[in-house]
């Protein structure tokens, strides 16, 4: 008799591979869309920052026209979303920088309010980072906590606190109502004890051992290998700070000490042209410093820091 040959079980069409390779695709496909579908604001502000400003009128007027008594007018019909200008003009940015220097005034204001809070509390936050590293105690323990809670309440909770004190050290309506809450903002000093906690202490007490000083530990071991930390805190606090509006409109009544972005929140209709030109120049700085600080800031948010051996 003749022995049955035994049919094999027919193959898949599609292998581990081809399945691993079109969810690849599917995923970078996804991701794709939705960094096309958030940059699509800031492409079209930069765009429309080139328009001449009878274009905007006639494309976006509609969105910020008033009636005579001051409301707004019912929109019925549909606007016109252009991402490329009939022609380009050099107009709103000629205005800006050499003929309104109220626009330029504004922004060294955003420059002044922004960098000592950045610059300041990167200090203070490296040192009372170093003092919960390497000092532990129940005490501390309780003070680091409640940087935390203080940490997770929005600024819209401490505001009213900060006014009072403010009023109360006379320095209402000066930069200092600005600088000082932010100089003192307990984010920094909680991610860089994080991410300072993550240094072998072997590594510190051999240092000890070697004559280092409290001092040359500080400086030689533990910022070195922060910068991740230091370069991630410096970007989400500039970010954060330079697009900052409620605390100038509450801490600071003299127009003239507004930054920026107090302006970019005012929009009206005469200006419409004039704020794209505004908020590109004004997105410049924040996507330099992003761009150059990119692997730090994911360094730094990850934790990543440590001793590579």
């Amino acid at each position: 008799m003749k022995k049955k040959k035994k049919t094999s079980a027919p193959r898949p069409l599609i292998g581990r591979a081809g399945k691993r390779r079109i969810r690849i695709v599917l995923v970078t496909a996804i991701a794709a869309f939705f960094a096309v579908l958030f940059l699509l604001p800031t492409v079209l502000t930069i765009t429309n920052s080139f328009m001449s400003s009878s274009e905007i009128s006639a494309n976006y007027g509609k969105i910020f026209a008033t009636t005579d008594t001051g409301g707004k007018v019912y929109i019925g019909e549909k606007v016109n979303l252009k991402f490329i200008p009939d022609m380009v003009s050099f107009s709103q940015y000629i205005t800006v920088l050499f003929k309104s220097p109220e626009y330029l005034l504004k922004f060294w204001n955003s420059v002044i309010l922004v960098v000592p809070i950045v610059v300041f509390q990167l200090l203070v936050a490296s040192l009372a980072a170093y003092s919960f590293t390497r000092y532990r105690g129940k005490f501390k323990e309780v003070i680091f906590f409640i940087y935390i809670i203080v940490m997770l309440m929005p600024y819209q909770v401490t505001l009213v606190p900060n006014y009072l004190v403010s009023g109360w050290l006379h320095i209402l309506d000066t930069n200092w109502a600005i600088w000082l809450p932010g100089i003192f903002s307990p984010f920094g000093v909680f991610l860089l004890t994080k991410f300072m906690r993550r240094i072998p202490v072997s590594v510190m007490e051999a240092a000890k051992i070697d004559g280092a000083g409290e001092w040359q530990i500080f400086t030689k071991i533990c910022m070195p290998l922060c910068k991740g930390a230091l370069y991630s805190i410096a970007i989400l606090v500039f970010i954060d700070y330079w697009n900052m509006v409620e605390q100038p409109l509450i801490l600071l009544s003299d127009p003239e000490m507004h930054p920026l972005s107090v302006f970019l929140s005012k929009i009206n209709a005469g200006e419409v042209g004039l704020a794209f030109a505004v908020a590109t120049i004004y997105m410049v700085p924040s996507l330099l410093i992003f761009l150059y600080g990119e692997d730090y800031l994911v360094q730094g948010i990850t934790y990543s820091g440590g001793i590579k051996g």
